[in-house]
């Protein structure tokens, strides 16, 4: 980072640092006071405190103040304030909490980042040490459940991803919507700048956890109830719109033939990686779950670290043209299975889905022509991939 004081380099890049509190007048003066250590480019938000938080602000006449009539949540608060550091011509905006668990001292590693980021399309998270002595067990195990759905609905993988020591970029959260009011905002906002390929990433920061001075307002069951409800919506649109987007996306821009080298074989997955994708793909995709392969192909690649891309794409052996022929294939294979047969031909599967009335059949069948076909195109993927790989390597050392 270059020499010049951190003041300036605060105006420089049209940062405001904002604080949105609610009766945590023990220790808001602290915080304001360590902040301006720094700029008096500070805003102050105010959420309908009934304490002495009002008074506290008053002698403070330079520092911008939000006041609220009543309490509003902090998703609000932080909505508030970025219209109103947008409308005051910052570009961008440092959340710090006013409980006294955050350092204003780790400021310079916020503008340092930000400095150092070649497009400033970031928005930082401060990492806090949540092994440390001090931290309530509950604050770390909401943290380690938080950071695992933002990596499911983004994958990305972050160490912290609930501190409220951040850094914003506000004309990359302009034309983001969004609907939470509570604790939960700082959840949905990080997930959603991620989906517009907001880079989210976190930076070292300290913490302190003084009980006998700071002030939570985090209802374990309310507010985790609402988070979960949040998570549970963000996680149905990852796997209904998010992640099917992106393959979209990769295929439109690159067309079929790019995106098959580039994607399928240019891939550096290994190709066990590459065929285990595969296979699953073809399972789901036979499988009796219709109208889910979408769904479960997208999350078992997530969960299982697979190729999704390869995987959404195999899954599409069921396609509308091919129906007829997987489900007549299905049931005779369960047919077999079970030692029982049915008369009937391909047409009459094809005109009114007689199939069905031999249920027992047709889900056996599926689930074994499942297996045997993603076994097979598994094995021949693997046997492609391995000897593709080979060719790259023989081609690169000339």
């Amino acid at each position: 980072m270059n020499t010049d004081p951190i003041p300036q380099k605060i105006k420089d890049l049209k940062v405001c640092v904002l604080i949105p509190t609610y009766n945590n007048h023990r220790t808001l003066q602290r915080v304001i006071d360590g902040v301006l250590g720094y700029t008096d480019d500070i805003l102050v938000v105010n959420d309908g405190s009934t304490d002495a938080t009002k008074s506290i602000l008053q002698s403070y006449p330079n520092i911008q103040c939000l006041h609220f009539k009543e309490n509003k949540g902090k998703g609000v608060a932080l909505r508030e304030g970025f219209k109103k550091a947008e409308a005051s011509g910052y570009d961008y905006v440092i959340s710090i909490d006013s409980d006294g668990q955050h350092f204003p001292s780790d400021i310079p590693v916020f503008m340092e980042a930000l400095e150092n980021h070649s497009t400033g399309e970031l928005l930082l998270i401060g990492a806090r040490n949540m092994s440390q002595e001090g931290v309530p067990s509950k604050s770390s195990f909401g943290n380690k459940f938080s950071n695992f759905w933002f990596w499911f609905e983004t994958g990305i993988k972050l160490d912290d991803t609930q501190s409220g020591f951040r850094l914003y970029p506000l004309k990359h959260l302009k034309s983001l919507n969004f609907y939470t009011t509570k604790f939960e905002f700082e959840i949905e906002v990080i997930v959603k700048a991620a989906w517009r390929d907001v880079e989210v990433k976190n930076v070292p920061i300290q913490v302190l956890y003084d009980e006998s001075e700071r002030v939570s307002h985090f209802r374990p069951f309310k507010d985790f109830t609402r988070i979960s409800i949040l998570n549970t919506w963000l996680v149905f649109l990852t796997i209904f719109f998010i992640k099917p987007r992106e393959v979209y996306r990769k295929l439109k821009k690159k067309g079929i033939k790019r995106f098959f080298v580039e994607d399928f074989l240019g891939s550096y997955d290994s190709p066990s990686k590459k065929a285990l994708s595969i296979a699953l793909g073809v399972f789901i995709g036979l499988s009796p779950f219709w109208g889910f392969h979408t769904v479960l192909v997208i999350f078992l690649a997530i969960f299982l670290k697979l190729n999704k891309a390869i995987a959404f794409a195999f899954s599409n052996v069921s396609l509308p043209p091919f129906i007829p022929f997987v489900l007549y294939a299905s049931s005779k294979i369960g047919q077999y299975v079970l030692g029982v047969e049915f008369s009937y031909s391909i047409d009459e599967v094809t005109s009114n889905f007689g199939v069905i009335k031999h249920l027992e059949a047709y889900l056996v069948g599926s689930f074994t022509l499942a297996v045997i076909m993603s076994a097979l195109f598994g094995s021949i993927g693997f046997l492609f991939f391995s000897i593709f790989d080979k060719k790259k390597v023989i081609l690169k050392n000339g």
